[in-house]
């Protein structure tokens, strides 16, 4: 399934803050996953299988490494838990890094929210204007994303421009 996104990532002093906002505008709460992220070594783009108790797919996407709004394409293959993907990757690919996070769920319409709580990097939000069935269009998701980032008053200074993966790798090297 291919599904473009307009996304941002950003560090979160006040996750608490951003949690009440979203259900204050009635935003759909689907549960807290723990969710774990294998990242593989590929030639382009970027490829994880997550393994949650909420959400399993294997992902690949690309994007650019900007810290605003970025379309990123995305092709999604959902999958099972305790499928033998997991080994079959590992062995065809390599891994590149793991992220284990806990993640809060929440929707607005086709707006997907996150609230992380990252281990080895802290805490982040997440707004993803999704568009599943192509009929939205990016001009539209773009505005979407800069609505939530003005309503969660994200400054600059916190927007992250690279995935958790990237983050991960990055702190590694420094110790």
């Amino acid at each position: 399934m291919a599904i473009l996104n307009v996304e941002i990532k950003a560090r979160c002093s006040n996750s608490e803050r951003i949690e009440k906002i979203l259900l204050k505008r009635d935003a759909r709460f689907i549960g807290i996953d723990h969710q774990v992220d294998t990242y593989y070594l590929v030639n382009n783009g970027r490829m994880k299988l997550r393994e949650g108790n909420i959400e399993n797919a294997l992902i690949f996407y690309q994007r650019d490494n900007t810290s605003g709004p970025k379309s990123s394409n995305v092709i999604l293959y959902k999958s099972k838990l305790e499928s033998s993907l997991k080994q079959l990757l590992t062995k065809s690919c390599g891994v590149l890094c793991v992220v284990d996070k806990t993640r809060k769920i929440f929707f607005i319409e086709n707006v997907k929210f996150h609230i992380d709580e990252v281990k080895k990097l802290g805490s982040f939000v997440e707004i993803e204007a999704i568009d599943e069935l192509n009929t939205i269009g990016k001009e539209k998701l773009q505005e979407q994303t800069e609505k939530y980032l003005r309503l969660f008053e994200i400054q600059d200074s916190d927007l992250v421009a690279v995935s958790y993966s990237d983050l991960l790798l990055k702190t590694e090297s420094e110790l």
